[in-house]
């Protein structure tokens, strides 16, 4: 099955409404940390919030980091970190350098 030719405001709807239920799962989510993100897919919640504010600097709305953060993780940064950020293994660090070598 194709899918529908949809127009331009349809699309944004559906693309806005994906996002939000990413954002939504990822908060749920607080068991998985950022650097198993990153080892399996390649991104994490601070890339995805990167992406919010260089989506926003591109239509000329300037965001802090601190605030697109915010709108992915639900609750200042440095909350999230303290209350489910976990020491990364020495097994997740190096899986992350080989899979992100120069990040």
């Amino acid at each position: 099955m194709a899918i529908p030719e949809l127009d331009s405001a349809t699309t944004t709807e559906l693309e806005a409404a994906a996002f939000r239920r990413l954002v939504a799962h990822l908060r749920d989510r607080t068991d998985v940390q950022n650097i198993d993100m990153m080892n399996l897919a390649g991104f994490c919640r601070n890339c995805l919030s990167r992406w919010y504010r260089e989506e926003a600097d591109a239509k000329g709305i300037a965001i802090a980091d601190p605030d697109a953060r915010e709108v992915v993780y639900g609750m200042p940064y440095k909350e999230w970190q303290a209350k489910y950020q976990k020491e990364a293994t020495a097994e997740q660090k190096a899986a992350f350098a080989k899979a992100n070598p120069g990040h």
